[in-house]
């Protein structure tokens, strides 16, 4: 199957090394791993609950709710860096971090 002439010219243009690919993809992750851990950390301010686990565990799992959302932004809107999917970033960061840290347990 040939390409249309616009997409060949892309598809040859945008070729990228592995340092380029891995640049990009930490890029992508960046504020999910910011977000996730100010997160923690300022949740762990608020007093940590009897078996809520470290606050780097909680902000591992606060980065990878993040890093999900950013990734459903992704490919809902098709472009990195709507402003949905920083919303949607921020409610799952918050979500995680309450359900990590058992705030439903007052």
């Amino acid at each position: 199957m040939r390409l249309p002439r616009g997409f060949a010219a892309l598809a040859s243009a945008h070729s990228m090394s592995l340092l380029d690919l891995l640049n990009h993809l930490l890029n992508f992750l960046a504020p999910a791993l910011a977000v996730g851990f100010v997160c923690a950390l300022a949740g762990g301010g608020f007093g940590r609950k009897a078996g809520a686990p470290a606050w780097w565990i909680q902000a591992a799992v606060n980065a990878g709710a993040g890093a999900l959302a950013l990734l459903g932004g992704l490919i809902f809107s098709g472009r990195d860096g709507t402003m949905g999917a920083y919303a949607a970033l921020v409610f799952a960061c918050g979500i995680s971090q309450w359900l990590v840290s058992r705030g439903w347990r007052g």
